[in-house]
């Protein structure tokens, strides 16, 4: 069963997540939050395995909310954010707090339910139009003059790991094409996020791009 708790200061909006929610038989809302304030308060009563989060509340933006939970580490709630505002900073803010996916409010209930299941289960979640804006956004930037002092840290193998991460590819990916087990990726991951202090997949596709160790457009089979 996942535990979700829904944070959003529109009370007709947490109505529509439950019901889509709660019909699900895998699916349990076991909380409610008006404000960022009261969502981390319930985050840490509930330990959900998921919150929903909006970006626009009172008291305390649901930015602030994810970056205080996310703090809680991995073992925390995966925040998934959601949102009517289709703009690229809320995007960039939301990844670096912590959020595990991004997902707009027009989205469809099929979206929604994915959305929870994948982001509960440890993956990142961004929606296709979000996942344009952000490379082509990355795409416009100068490359990167240095890469972070702890990506040294991780070895030759962690680092074709990481580049494969940050294009999109799930662990049974990265296996097959490096011919290695699921269980071996799983664990290369595993400590690619903890010696770069990442909580989640999402948080890698940021490193990788913003370090410059992946570039918009390069192709998923190239082991530069």
């Amino acid at each position: 069963m996942i535990r979700i708790l829904i944070a959003d200061d529109q009370a007709l909006v947490r109505t529509g997540f439950r019901v889509i929610l709660d019909a699900e038989p895998d699916l349990e809302v076991v909380g409610e939050a008006a404000d960022g304030r009261v969502a981390i308060d319930e985050a840490a009563r509930l330990h959900p395995d998921v919150a929903l989060m909006d970006i626009r509340m009172p008291n305390l933006d649901g930015i602030e909310a994810t970056r205080r939970i996310a703090a809680k580490g991995p073992h925390g709630p995966r925040v998934l954010i959601l949102t009517t505002f289709d703009l690229d900073e809320y995007v960039y803010e939301a990844l670096r707090a912590g959020a595990s996916g991004f997902l707009l409010k027009d989205a469809g209930a099929d979206e929604l339910l994915h959305a929870v299941r994948v982001v509960a289960a440890g993956e990142a979640l961004l929606s296709p139009s979000i996942t344009r804006r952000l490379i082509a956004d990355f795409a416009r930037r100068p490359p990167a003059s240095e890469r972070p002092a702890s990506l040294a840290e991780l070895t030759p193998r962690e680092l074709e790991v990481l580049r494969f991460v940050a294009r999109g590819l799930s662990n049974s990916d990265i296996a097959r094409r490096l011919v290695l087990g699921d269980a071996t990726i799983k664990t290369h991951v595993a400590r690619i996020f903890q010696k770069l202090d990442l909580h989640d997949r999402a948080q890698a596709v940021v490193l990788a791009y913003e370090s410059g160790l992946v570039t918009p457009g390069e192709a998923a089979d190239t082991a530069a």
